[in-house]
This record gives structure tokens, sequence and C-alpha cells, in this order.
């Protein structure tokens, strides 16, 4: 199944959508720590301590949307809440190591080098990931009426890429070859991930 025909049939089921949102949520707080944790404490950034804060403001207000499927049964991350449970928990985490690999055999970087850097690419891959799935996403709860909106965090996404672009660029002048790794192994990570969520979806249906 596509994105979009596994979006559709997540947004019907008021189920699936709340473990759904529940899981973009722990995906949203995952990449808010990990800002956290790559901040130097004396060098920390207006625009790192920006992002961190919206992308915590992102997980809370997912969190808050499930209410609007009338379903209350995510109460915490648990895995048993959440859809593709084992990708969507490690997602970021595999990402942030085989980014940080490349950077050590292709920079020589290590320490707080290492860390600053794997922040910029890993960000700057997710941010290219989210502006394809928020907007999909909205055209799915468009279509079928859905009281859950999105709006917001697409617009703060795009803000996003763009401030990590230009971090970049301070970064490396070969930034974009190193963006595009980043890119390439966040697709093959996102590609497992869509996989993950169809095995679910069948094996919904087979329950069902």
């Amino acid at each position: 199944m596509s994105l979009n025909t596994v979006l559709e049939k997540i947004v019907a089921d008021d189920h699936l959508h709340a473990r759904w949102l529940n899981t973009l949520s722990l995906m949203e707080n995952t990449g808010a720590r990990k800002i956290s944790a790559c901040e130097d404490s004396e060098t920390v950034t207006y625009i790192i301590l920006k992002h961190a804060a919206e992308e915590h403001r992102h997980a809370f207000y997912l969190k808050k949307q499930i209410e609007k499927t009338a379903i209350d049964t995510c109460p915490t991350y648990a895995t048993q809440y959440l859809v593709a449970p084992y990708s969507s928990k490690y997602y970021l985490n595999q990402l942030d190591v085989s980014v940080c690999r490349y950077l050590k055999s292709t920079l020589n970087l290590k320490g707080a080098e290492l860390r600053f850097a794997a922040y910029l690419l890993v960000t700057y891959a997710i941010e290219v990931r989210a502006d394809e799935l928020y907007p999909v996403y909205q055209d799915v709860l468009t279509a079928q009426s859905s009281k859950v909106n999105v709006k917001s965090i697409i617009l703060e996404e795009e803000g996003h890429l763009e401030e990590m672009i230009n971090q970049l660029k301070s970064f490396s002048p070969d930034w974009e070859t190193h963006a595009q790794k980043a890119v390439e192994i966040e697709t093959g990570l996102f590609n497992q991930w869509v996989a993950e969520l169809n095995k679910e979806l069948l094996g919904e249906a087979v329950n069902n």
C-alpha cells in the first residue's frame, strides 16, 4: 500500500487513528529530546532552543488531538498504544547512529563536533520527511472530514527546514552532499517503517 492508502485506512478507524496520533507524538517527543541532548551547555543557540521547544509542543499537540477521535486509549507511549511500535520507537535512534557513522568515516568528527553535525543532518532529513508526510496526512484528514488537524505543524515544519538549511550552509560548503546522504539513510528507514505499518494494517484486517 502507498502512504496515502495507509493513512486513509488509519484515519477511517478511530482506534487506529488514536494510536497513529500517539505514535507521531512519540516521534516528535523523541526528536525534541535528541535535540536537547546535543545542546552544549554554553554555546547552545536560540535556533536550537526554539526548535526543541517547538518539537515538544508538536508532541503535546498531537497527544491532545487524540481526544478528537473520541478514543481514550493512549495514556502513555507503551507498545500497545502505538502503531508499528518497534520501527516507530527506534526510527530516530537508527538514523542518528547511521549518520554518526557516516560523519566519523567521512569527516573524522568526534565529541561535540560530531553531536552537532549529526543534529544538523538528522534534523534536516527529518524535516524533509515532515514536509512530505504531514501535508499528505492533512489531505486525508480533510477528505474524510476528520476533526483532527495538523495545519499548524505543517507551517512550523516548513520554517524548521529553512532554518536547518541555513545552519548547514554555515557548517560546510559541501553541505548538500552530506545532507543528501542523510536523506538517503532516512528514506531506507522510512520505507521500512511504512512496510511495518502495512503489516500491522493487514493484521488488523485479519483479526477483524
